[in-house]
C-alpha cells in the first residue's frame, strides 16, 4: 500500500491486487488486533491493582468475549475502509482479487489481464504449521482473532514473540495457559538476560514446558489430547501453533518467470529490492529480512521513489538500529545489540543494569519489577544497545532509538535531566557498570 501510494503520487499509473482485506498481516491478523487484545488482557491486572489504591470492586469482573472480538472487528473494518480511501484518492486502481504473474510483464486477476513495466511483490508471510498427526485440529495465529468462543484451556506451541504474546493475552482473559517450546529458553535472539527475566514473569501465569514439542493431536470428546515429546499427554480445549511465519510467495507464478527463492522460501533480492528478474521487485516479510511493519513500509517507499522519483539510487535502510517490541505480559522492547553480539563485535563493552519496583506497584501489591539494560562501546562511549522489560517499554524505547540513531554516547545520557518520577529516567541515571 505504501509503495502504491508513493508511486501514484509521483505520477505512475498504479494497480494494486489484494485477494483479502487491505492492510496486510499487521492490520488484520497481527499488530493492531493483537495490541487491542493486549489492552483487554491488562484490565485483569488493573482491577487487581486498583484495590491497593482504595478502589473497591464488589464483584468479580467478567469478560464478554463476543463484545471484545466484535469491537475489534469493527475497528479493523474501519481501518480497511480508510486504506481503501487513501489508495483511491491517490489514484490507485484496486483489484479485489488474487494476482498471478503470467510472464515478466503480464499479471492476471479475476477481472482480466494487464501489463506493467514494473511489478512489486509484497505478499507478506503466512503461519507455519508443523507436519504432525492431527495438526488440522490446531489453530494458527490468524485463527486467534476470530474465535467463536474463548477456550477454557489452551496449549501454545512455540517460544517466539507470537507465542509469548498470546500466552499473556489469553492468561489475562482468563484462559488456563500451557506453553511448550522445543528450545531451552523462550525468545531466542533477544538479549539472553532480558529473556531470562521475562521467563520468570511468564511462569507466574502460564505453565511452561521447555525442550518439549507436540508430536500429535487427537479428539477426545469435546477436548483435544496432545501427545508430547516427553511421552506425556495433555488434555486441553484448544491448541495454538505459534511456530513462526513463512514467506508467502509461492503459487503466484514467480517461479515460472525465473524469480529465485532462498532455502526459507523468501524471494532473493539485491540492495535495490530487485529480484533475479530485472523488473520484479519485492519488499516486506516476503524477503525475510526484518518482519516488521515499519520495515516493509520503508522498503516499499524506497522502491517507489527509486523507480518513479528523482532518487534513482537505492535508499539506505539501517537494519541495525530498528527498535522493536514484544507486547507480552510484561512487555519487552529493545534497540541495538544484545550483550552477546556486542561482545563478539566490539570486544570491550560496559554493561549497565537496573532492576526496580515501579512507583505504581509500591502500592498496588503486584510483585513486578522493571529491568533495564544499557550496553556501551568502551572505545567510543557510544550506546549500542538498550533493552527494557516492563510496562510502557515500547513507548520509552522508541524515544531512545532516536538518540541511538543520532549516535548518542553514555556521556550524553548522563548529561540529560530525567523526568521524575518515571521509569524512563532510569536510563539517564545509570552510573556504575556491572
Amino acid at each position: 500500500m505504501r509503495a502504491a501510494r508513493i508511486a501514484a503520487s509521483l505520477g505512475a499509473r498504479v494497480a494494486l491486487a489484494e485477494e483479502d482485506r487491505l492492510g496486510g498481516t499487521c492490520v488484520n491478523v497481527g499488530c493492531i488486533p493483537k495490541k487491542l487484545f493486549s489492552y483487554a488482557a491488562h484490565y485483569a491486572q488493573d482491577f487487581h491493582d486498583a484495590a491497593g489504591y482504595g478502589w473497591h470492586i464488589p464483584e468479580t469482573p467478567q469478560l464478554d468475549w463476543h463484545r471484545l472480538r466484535d469491537g475489534k472487528d469493527r475497528e479493523i473494518a474501519r481501518l480497511n475502509n480508510i486504506y481503501r480511501s487513501l489508495l483511491e484518492n491517490t489514484g490507485v486502481t484496486i483489484y479485489n482479487s488474487r494476482a498471478v504473474v503470467v510472464d515478466q510483464h503480464t499479471i492476471k486477476v479475476e477481472q482480466g489481464s494487464f501489463t506493467a513495466r514494473e511489478i512489486l511483490v509484497a505478499t507478506g508471510g503466512w503461519p507455519f504449521m508443523p507436519d504432525i498427526p492431527g495438526a488440522e485440529l490446531a489453530l494458527d495465529s490468524n485463527d486467534m482473532f476470530a474465535l467463536k468462543e474463548l477456550p477454557k484451556s489452551i496449549l501454545i506451541v512455540g517460544g517466539g514473540y507470537i507465542a509469548v504474546e498470546f500466552a499473556g493475552i489469553l492468561a489475562g482473559l482468563g484462559v488456563e495457559v500451557t506453553l511448550c517450546h522445543r528450545g531451552p529458553a523462550v525468545l531466542r535472539g533477544f538479549d539472553a538476560e532480558i529473556a531470562a527475566a521475562f521467563a520468570l514473569e511468564l511462569q507466574s501465569y502460564a505453565k511452561v514446558m521447555p525442550a518439549t514439542e507436540a508430536t500429535g493431536i487427537r479428539k477426545n470428546g469435546n477436548s483435544l489430547a496432545v501427545k508430547l515429546s516427553n511421552d506425556s499427554e495433555l488434555q486441553v480445549d484448544a491448541v495454538l501453533f505459534a511456530t513462526g511465519r513463512k514467506p508467502n510467495a509461492r503459487g503466484i507464478g514467480l517461479e515460472d518467470v525465473g524469480v529465485k527463492f532462498n532455502d526459507k522460501g523468501a524471494i532473493v533480492v539485491d540492495d535495490h529490492y530487485t529480484s533475479s528478474v530485472a523488473n520484479i521487485h519485492a519488499v516486506g516479510d516476503v524477503i525475510d529480512r526484518l518482519a516488521l511493519t515499519p520495515i516493509a513500509l520503508a522498503e516499499g517507499q524506497i522502491v517507489a521513489r527509486r523507480l518513479f522519483g528523482k532518487e534513482k539510487k537505492a535508499g539506505e535502510l539501517n537494519y541495525d538500529l530498528v527498535a522493536t517490541a514484544v507486547f507480552s505480559q510484561p512487555p519487552i522492547s529493545t534497540v541495538g545489540m544484545d550483550e552477546e553480539t556486542a561482545r563478539k563485535t566490539l570486544g570491550d563493552v560496559q554493561i549497565y543494569r537496573s532492576r526496580f519496583t515501579p512507583l505504581k506497584h509500591t502500592m498496588s501489591g503486584r510483585l513486578h519489577k522493571i529491568f533495564i539494560k544499557m550496553i556501551v562501546d568502551s572505545a567510543t562511549d557510544r550506546v549500542v544497545g538498550l533493552h527494557m522489560l516492563g510496562d510502557d517499554s515500547a513507548e520509552i524505547i522508541q524515544g531512545m532509538a532516536v538518540a541511538m540513531t543520532a549516535g548518542a554516547t553514555k556521556a550524553m545520557f548522563d548529561a540529560t535531566i530525567g523526568i521524575h518520577p518515571t521509569a524512563a529516567e532510569e536510563f539517564v541515571t545509570l552510573r556504575t557498570p556491572s
